[in-house]
């Protein structure tokens, strides 16, 4: 079946949203109602019961005439209010059923004969009607525009999480080939002088970037599937570091599901391998250590290397890049909750970097 325009599905008018939004106006309505009846009374015009009688039922029949209305005459517009002149008439039509109809309620109640408008004085039916049509405008004026102004933060919030999201995604488009360049620039020196090991290399660059390209390009994904990543790419440098560099990955099994950024963690362990542990002949080890900590996720990626004293890492380097990037995306996502620290490792040298991440709730 071939898919048309006509059937790209709109969001249904009567949602839960729209009639909660008709209950809300309904309270304003009847507490607006009490306030109109109050001055009435107040004024002289009426005793408190027959002004409320008359006032809320006038106020509720054009309320469900008119709130009810409007979402059969709009249709599946996102602002739900009649295009044209289709939304005075429905004004002026529930204007009008309100006030006979109330009117009605209100007669009945007082025990006046029903539509007897010559009992009244016509200062009184020209002030009833004046009332009405001002209160019922001004009302429909106002749900108007708190409903467009809904409808407008609904419409910046979309705005600002498409910009959110694009954001993300030119960060990661600028971390992925910053990580290809570096492994390919390794890849070239040890086809000269390790055939076996570039091969061995090659393999594992292979297997990397079919998980890489074969997954999700979602926004975020699991915290395991992050550390299954970062443990491909690790073995990926041990190809070329041989017994040098050593790891651990520890990640609980409670936060296996948190979702994070795709690509978060790499550019901290690149960071470690090139400024911590390539100086060093000996090499060195790199831990990463995920736990649960007064509310946050913490991640931690230390190493034994020469330390942030003996290499500290240049904005104009691989290092300042990773470091930068990860700290952008930290501030895109999380905003003030998303912090990165970066400190002498507590045991054995080396650097510690630091992420707190709040976990969802």
């Amino acid at each position: 079946m071939t898919a048309t325009a006509d059937d790209t599905p709109r969001p249904s008018r009567f949602r839960a949203e729209n009639l909660r939004d008709i209950l809300r106006h309904g309270l304003i309505t009847a507490a607006f109602c009490c306030v109109i009846a109050a001055a009435l009374t107040v004024s002289g015009m009426g005793s408190w019961s027959s002004q409320m009688v008359y006032s809320l039922s006038i106020g509720t029949i054009s309320w469900l005439v008119i709130d009810t209305g409007r979402l059969f005459i709009s249709g599946h517009q996102n602002v739900l209010w009649p295009h044209g002149p289709w939304g005075f008439v429905l004004v002026a039509f529930g204007v009008t059923l309100g006030f006979l109809g109330g009117g009605a309620i209100g007669d009945a109640w007082v025990g006046r004969p029903l539509f007897d408008f010559t009992g009244f004085a016509r200062h009184r039916m020209v002030s009833t009607i004046v009332i009405t049509l001002a209160a019922t405008i001004g009302m429909c004026y106002f749900f108007y525009s708190l409903g467009r102004s809904k409808h407008m933060q609904r419409q910046l919030d979309l705005a600002q999480r498409d910009a959110t999201d694009a954001r993300l995604k030119l960060l990661e488009t600028q971390l992925e080939p910053h990580m290809l360049f570096n492994t390919l620039a390794n890849l070239r020196v040890l086809i000269t002088v390790d055939p076996p090991r570039a091969v061995a290399m090659l393999d594992r660059l292979n297997s990397y970037l079919r998980m890489t390209l074969s997954g999700s390009r979602a926004l975020s994904h699991p915290l395991s599937a992050e550390f299954d990543r970062l443990g491909d790419y690790l073995e990926l440098m041990s190809v070329r570091m041989g017994e040098r560099l050593r790891y651990t990955l520890d990640l609980p099994d409670d936060l296996r599901d948190t979702p994070v950024p795709p690509l978060l963690l790499q550019p901290l362990v690149e960071n470690s391998i090139r400024h911590g542990l390539e100086p060093q002949v000996e090499g060195g080890e790199i831990a990463v250590r995920a736990r649960r900590e007064a509310g946050e996720l913490v991640i931690e990626v230390s190493d034994t290397g020469v330390g942030l004293d003996a290499a500290p890492p240049q904005p104009s380097e691989d290092g300042g890049f990773g470091l930068e990037q990860v700290r952008e995306r930290l501030a895109t996502v999380y905003g003030e909750q998303g912090r990165l620290s970066l400190a002498p490792a507590p045991t054995g040298g080396g650097t510690c970097v630091t992420l707190n991440l709040p976990l969802p709730a």
